[in-house]
């Protein structure tokens, strides 16, 4: 009778006007066609006339309630149309996603977000803080400048979310398009229901218990078979009232109404279903009665506990551990088949006196609940909640406890708070690797213009290196802020593991030094891997200075580095949660050193953590390393023991060789003498940074080219609108107003065939998500004037 948990929720209207004014309009309609059929005689058609517009009312109202997504008011316009195009888009979404227009109004909902969020609220309106809102608005504007934006961890009703913001549409009308990733937690009062009409209910009824499930109103909702066979069989409501089926006997028992006194009396015992609610929605769990508690009615009540999920232990009037379930002894972290005597047994020490008096004043006193914020014994620095309920009527259990294995919550929660902080730096990281790589391009091309004007001899021309050379060491220091912040530009190429590894170890002999020994094993069937061989050998030598620094206080060592395949069949053996089933190629390099003690082996790979003394370290190395193994596709591990050394491990995808992977790479090609390095033509460039512009203008002039320069989008489009004839567009990818991209879309309205080259300090990589204009070339910054002229070469002949 009472198989689930039947609620709904029914989302509210979205539109401007009421959902319920048509229907009464065409009602209101109908009605007076039918009035006017029968008042010229004809009640035939009268009758038909209102039974058309019956089927049509009943037919509205269908289409409206199947409707996946809710598009709200909109301009009669393109936008209109494109709009409507997206809210079928969104219906496809398995994750709860909007669409909202500059400010933040809700445009396009689909129904998992208007169940998910009800009354289907404006994005900006979901956080309950002051401080969330103000993230939102933040992250809206963010994407609204950038293209896109994230934002995690945002407090809402019921918890808390993340979501990721797109901006989509036109420049005149942009929208940001919002999802949110994740299903919402479901009900706890569903999953109930659904357990006890299931299998669970199934096992208690052949236990000879009756189980119910009443909602906050205290309405049964839910019941296994014994329940509703016995307590149920009279009743006609739906949900009827769990008071309205039993009474209560002279001894304090309950009877079932139904059996009029046939049945005999029941124990009660009530498990809510939030512990830390008190709306008092939760399982009734009714139990035959005897005079005596039973050998029986202790083997019903221990297969009780050991069908529930939470963690269940019952304790005597003493305080003393009567029994416990197995998820009980997981989240207390007890081993074995033995028992603690007391729950304070499970708690550090300084918790001991508060459990113990809990325990005691809900054990003697009158029957009430409450939380305990405990750390325990096995984990002291993790709090955890201990709910303690008085019991009565159920022989020498006096108390209930429940506690919750909140590990997995715990290592989530860590893992999120990880993830976010290096987010966060490595936004930080690539905004000043942007504004550095500025900087730098200016610095390094007006040493190159003064270069042109000296020759080795000259006095200012050793000091004119020196100054380069110090500007590219910074130039380094950028690439390793964007290798963190996984935005520096990748040259992936096909490789094998063990050629890039021999490629480097004459290198490592020299830094590593003769105190330590350089092993090098290398394994059968490595399957190739795609990855910038540059930046990989970049890993090697960071991880191999870091292990000769950590042998170093042990006066020298062994360093061995090993490549070996893994199968996906034998991934699941290496033991972690996170590394995909699939082929890999591994690389280790392992050291006799120090070692990393575990209080700090969770953060070596944050940026600027270092345990070296001041002035010897950065704190950037491991987390360079990180970086590139990441943005390779990779995933990197580290094993460490005090005084016995560490071990780095990590795991590149084997790439599947296509047939034109499988050709044998072209040679690199040299780089083109200076003096091929000339040409001709008109170039506009594009720069909002003065000493950017102004080192390109004159490398530019100096190659040969007529250079025509604006500062902005808008100054570009006024000049391409003169009709002056221009070969190559230079521009800049990130300026004010009017970025690059937008203005290389409005020039190729008029010339669809104008070459494009973008520069830009972010990587390519990243801009080439964002930047939806064909054929267009990349030059990264910082560049040097002889770099300049070889991109600008290499496009126009191309053309």
């Amino acid at each position: 009778m009472l198989e689930r948990h039947a609620a709904l929720l029914d989302p509210a209207p979205q539109d401007g006007a009421p959902r319920w004014l048509v229907p009464v309009l065409v009602a209101a309609a109908a009605a007076s066609g039918g009035v006017l059929f029968y008042a010229v005689g004809e009640p035939l058609f009268a009758g038909l006339f209102l039974a058309g517009m019956a089927a049509m009312l009943v037919a509205a109202f269908v289409i409206d309630r199947r409707t996946t997504a809710q598009l709200l008011p909109d301009p009669t316009s393109q936008a209109g149309e494109e709009r409507a195009m997206s809210a079928a888009a969104l219906s496809l979404s398995p994750d709860a996603a909007a669409i909202s227009d500059a400010n933040g109004r809700l445009l396009v909902a689909n129904e998992i977000y208007r169940e998910r969020f009800a009354g289907s609220p404006s994005p900006l309106d979901l956080a309950t803080s002051e401080g969330g809102r103000d993230a939102l608005k933040t992250a809206c504007r963010i994407a609204l400048r950038d293209g896109m934006a994230s934002a995690s961890g945002i407090e809402v009703e019921g918890g808390t979310l993340n979501l990721d913001l797109k901006r989509i549409g036109n420049d005149a009308d942009p929208a940001i398009l919002w999802s949110f990733p994740g299903a919402p937690q479901p009900d706890a009062l569903v999953v109930a229901a659904r357990r006890l009409a299931g299998r669970t209910g199934e096992s208690l009824a052949s236990a000879g218990v009756l189980a119910a499930l009443v909602d906050d109103e205290g309405r049964v909702i839910a019941a296994n078979r014994p329940f509703t066979n016995r307590a149920l069989s009279l009743s006609e409501e739906d949900r009827p009232y769990f008071i309205d089926l039993v009474e209560s006997s002279e001894d304090g028992l309950l009877l079932l109404k139904a059996e009029e006194g046939r049945g005999g009396p029941l124990k009660g015992v009530h498990v809510p279903v939030d512990p830390a609610s008190e709306d008092g929605a939760g399982t009734i769990f009714l139990f035959d009665h005897g005079q005596q508690p039973s050998e029986t009615t202790s083997e019903q009540v221990q297969m009780l506990l050991e069908l529930l999920p939470l963690g269940l232990a019952l304790v005597d009037r003493d305080g003393r551990f009567l029994t416990m379930n197995s998820a009980f002894r997981t989240a207390g972290g007890i081993e074995g088949g033995g028992m603690p005597a007391y729950p304070g047994d499970l708690v550090v020490k300084e918790d001991k006196a508060a459990v113990a008096d809990a325990v005691r004043r809900n054990a003697r006193g009158p029957a009430m609940s409450g939380d305990l914020a405990v750390r325990l014994a096995i984990a002291p620095k993790e709090p955890v909640a201990l709910t303690i309920a008085g019991l009565r009527g159920l022989g020498d259990a006096a108390v209930l406890l429940l506690l919750k294995d909140n590990s997995e919550e715990a290592k989530l929660k860590r893992q999120i708070a990880q993830a976010t902080k290096m987010q966060a730096v490595g936004q930080l990281a690539g905004g000043v690797a942007h504004d550095f790589n500025n900087i730098l391009t200016a610095i390094l091309g007006h040493c190159d213009l003064m270069l042109m004007r000296h020759t080795p001899g000259d006095s200012d021309y050793d000091d004119i290196q020196q100054i380069k050379s110090n500007a590219n060491r910074a130039a380094n220091l950028t690439r390793q802020l964007l290798a963190f912040s996984r935005q520096q530009t990748l040259r992936p190429q096909v490789l094998q593991l063990p050629d890039t590894v021999s490629e480097v170890s004459h290198l490592l002999k020299r830094l590593l030094g003769e105190t330590v020994e350089l092993q090098v094993k290398h394994g059968r069937d490595l399957g190739p891997v795609r990855a910038d061989p540059g930046q990989l050998e970049q890993v090697i030598v960071n991880l191999a200075v870091n292990a000769r620094d950590a042998m170093a206080e042990k006066g020298g060592g062994t360093l061995t580095i090993r490549t070996f395949s893994v199968r996906a069949e034998d991934v699941a053996d290496i033991g972690s949660e996170i590394l995909p089933v699939a082929d890999y190629s591994a690389l280790s390099i392992s050291d006799t050193g120090s070692g990393i003690p575990p209080a700090i082996l969770g953060k070596i790979f944050e940026p600027f953590f270092t345990t070296k003394e001041i002035g010897k370290g950065t704190g950037l190395g491991l987390s360079t390393v990180y970086g590139i193994v990441k943005q390779s596709g990779g995933y990197i591990f580290a094993d460490s023991k005090v005084g016995e050394g560490t071990s780095f491990v990590i795991y590149l995808p084997v790439h599947v060789v296509e047939e034109q992977d499988a050709r044998t790479p072209a040679q690199v090609k040299a780089p083109d003498p200076e003096s091929e390095l000339w040409g001709s033509g008109t170039v506009l460039l594009v720069e909002d940074e003065p000493m950017v512009r102004t080192v390109a203008e004159r490398a530019l002039t100096r190659h040969g080219y007529e250079v025509l320069t604006a500062t902005n989008g808008e100054e570009a489009l006024e000049i391409l609108a003169r009709g002056e004839e221009i070969d190559l567009l230079v521009s800049d990818v990130v300026m004010p107003l009017m970025d690059g991209p937008t203005m290389g879309r409005e020039a190729r309205k008029d010339r669809p065939d104008l070459p494009i080259l973008f520069m830009s300090g972010y990587a390519e990589e990243q801009l080439r998500k964002s930047i939806d204009i064909v054929n267009v070339s990349f030059l990264p910054k910082p560049f040097s004037v002889q770099e300049l002229a070889e991109a600008v070469r290499k496009v126009l002949t191309d053309k």
